[in-house]
């Protein structure tokens, strides 16, 4: 299939490349408009909007309409880049023989792909997943994804709120009170007209669709590795990330400001829900990725190392592209720079010391590992 070799970018769990004008992978996309070409990537880089916590089947089928409307519109040949759970909507799409809830012709856009690398994937799921499976879980969720949008869009959560989601996200289970709306109501409205509309039309649907939530606990993740296979021909790369363990080097690195020690306490309850257990099933760490990790990180992480969402292990299969030192969004640009041009804001101050080198170190490995596969 001659022609342009474009990019697909898959946003991950509660995709968030839906709300207007925030860009999910804004600063991807704008370092590999700029690297690509170079690597052979001549073609379109394409965001997929995909339905927010929607089952992994729904995200698989509206990857592959992407990819038809793309390869119909322009031809070639596409390469996926799936940041969480966006790796997993491609790995099902590619699976031959996926029956998917679609009309177009899904082995036909299978054909198309060329290379698959997925960044901070939950291959073996995380137990972050299970921590939000009941009612008071989904409401937990709900305004975690507004405080991530916020504080990404603005570069600083409210320290109050901040403050009092690291406590709720410490409780075990609770009987829902009025302090999630209530929080999740001080969030919205500092936002005003369209963009305040658009985060009620998101969160509207992620209340109405929250298949993906159990789908991707470790128990459930280890079915559909079961289930599924990789596709011949294609090229599969991962991007793993890890977050520094919560304690006196976090801390400092994090920063002395009280809104950095702040946003840090609520990595530090997200780093200790997303740690794997002794019991998940196991990830497959073959001689090469050992190699690679220990060049990396100095060791080997075991089952608690995380990014503050997925267990680092969890991330590992195929070929490994790259392994940092980054939280679970840092990796996608949203650290602490916010005098670059466009600015870069954290999501959490995790202390992962991730910065602008090592991002574009990240997306030049990507785009050549990509690259290579046409």
């Amino acid at each position: 299939m001659a022609g342009p070799h474009h990019v697909v970018l898959v946003p991950g769990f509660f995709g968030f490349a839906n709300l207007g004008d925030f860009a999910y992978f804004g600063h991807v996309r704008d370092l590999l408009a700029e690297v690509g070409p170079a690597a052979g990537l001549d073609g379109e880089i394409r965001v997929v909007l995909t339905e927010p916590s929607s089952s992994l089947p729904r995200r698989a089928a509206l990857l592959a309409e992407s990819i038809h409307r793309l390869v119909e519109q322009r031809g070639g040949v596409v390469s996926i880049v799936g940041h969480s759970t966006g790796a997993l909507d491609a790995r099902l799409l590619l699976s031959p023989g996926s029956l998917l809830p679609t009309r177009v012709d899904v082995e036909r856009c299978a054909g198309a792909v060329r290379a698959v690398v997925g960044v901070a994937a939950p291959h073996h799921g995380t137990p972050l997943a299970e921590h939000f499976t009941s009612l008071f879980g989904r409401q937990l969720l709900k305004l975690l994804s507004l405080a991530t949008v916020y504080s990404l869009r603005t570069g600083r959560l409210p320290v109050g709120v901040a403050l009092r989601l690291a406590r709720l996200l410490r409780r075990k289970d609770s009987i829902p009170t009025g302090v999630v709306d209530q929080l999740f109501l001080q969030l919205l409205s500092d936002f005003a007209g369209k963009r305040r509309r658009a985060i009620e039309e998101f969160f509207s649907s992620v209340h109405s669709d929250q298949g993906l939530v159990p789908q991707l606990a470790p128990g459930a993740m280890e079915l559909f590795n079961a289930a599924t296979a990789d596709r011949p021909g294609v090229r599969y790369g991962e991007v793993v990330t890890r977050a520094r363990p919560p304690g006196l080097r976090s801390l400092g690195r994090a920063g002395l400001s009280g809104y950095a020690q702040t946003t840090h306490a609520l990595y530090i309850v997200l780093y200790r829900l997303a740690r794997g257990r002794p019991t998940d099933p196991p990830a497959k760490v073959s001689p090469e990725h050992r190699k690679f990790l220990r060049r990396a990180y100095g060791s080997i992480p075991d089952h608690r190392a995380n990014d503050g969402i997925v267990p680092t292990l969890s991330q590992v299969r195929n070929q490994l592209v790259a392994a940092v030192w980054a939280d679970h969004h840092d990796v996608l640009g949203h650290f602490h720079r916010p005098r670059h041009v466009p600015p870069h804001f954290d999501w959490v101050a995790s202390g992962t010391g991730f910065d602008r080198e090592h991002f574009e170190a990240v997306w030049k490995a990507v785009a050549r590992f990509i690259g290579e596969a046409a």
